[in-house]
């Protein structure tokens, strides 16, 4: 049976979502954020070091990081290769590529949008309130703001080529991707782009994804 350690309003969505695409069993020990910090509770790091979500037992196997989450299950898990491209092929490549740039040049600068929207929101003495506030702002127009719309920009245009993000077919690539366009569209606002619009519309109307909303709880990305 394969465990999954499930923090709420977090990248471990869709890791079921992934499960219920594979139509796999498993079990779901859920976690709760600490309502003042929104940080996951110590009760993780007994699971993973870190501390962190998701993290996955499979076949007795600790396994974290969503990427590898998803390459490891799908690599188990996947032998019609249903949600991936066969091993060797080319579309294999742009496959990989999408789990990694995902948490590698996509989510950057959407933590850093959060990080700052928090800065100009703390509570500080009141003489500190305009210098945080200044400091937030600059960081947002000058450099937040642009990588966003460049990011977005470039996953507008690579879903002009096919309806997913490995062309026509559905894959586990979108799964991976689903978390950063979610925040992207929480933090920036997506309804300018129509292509990625309607591929998020597209993964929420999938049976597999309502089905892991239903297991997860409510889902609500930090603003």
């Amino acid at each position: 049976m394969i465990t999954v350690h499930h923090l709420e309003n977090s990248r471990s969505q869709r890791v079921l979502w992934l499960l219920e695409e594979l139509g796999l069993e498993y079990e779901v020990i859920r976690y709760q954020r600490d309502p003042k910090t929104l940080l996951a509770p110590p009760a993780l790091r007994a699971i993973h070091p870190l501390g962190k979500s998701p993290v996955v037992v499979d076949d007795g196997d600790v396994l974290a990081e969503s990427g590898a989450i998803i390459e490891t299950l799908v690599e188990r898990h996947d032998a019609a290769h249903a949600l991936a491209p066969p091993p060797g092929s080319r579309e294999r490549l742009r496959w990989r590529y999408w789990l990694h740039y995902a948490e590698g040049s996509a989510m950057p600068p959407l933590l850093l949008s959060l990080v700052f929207a928090r800065v100009a929101r703390a509570p500080m003495p009141f003489f500190a309130r305009p210098v945080a506030r200044g400091i937030a702002a600059k960081a947002m127009a000058g450099f937040i703001r642009p990588q966003l719309k460049l990011h977005a920009d470039y996953l507008e245009a690579e879903l002009a080529k096919g309806d997913w993000f490995c062309g026509s077919r559905f894959s586990a690539a979108d799964v991976q991707m689903s978390f950063p366009v979610e925040a992207l569209a929480t933090r920036f606002g997506i309804d300018g782009f129509p292509r990625l619009h309607d591929w998020l519309q597209r993964c929420h109307a999938r049976p597999a994804w309502q089905r892991a909303l239903a297991r997860g709880g409510p889902y609500e990305l930090l603003g």
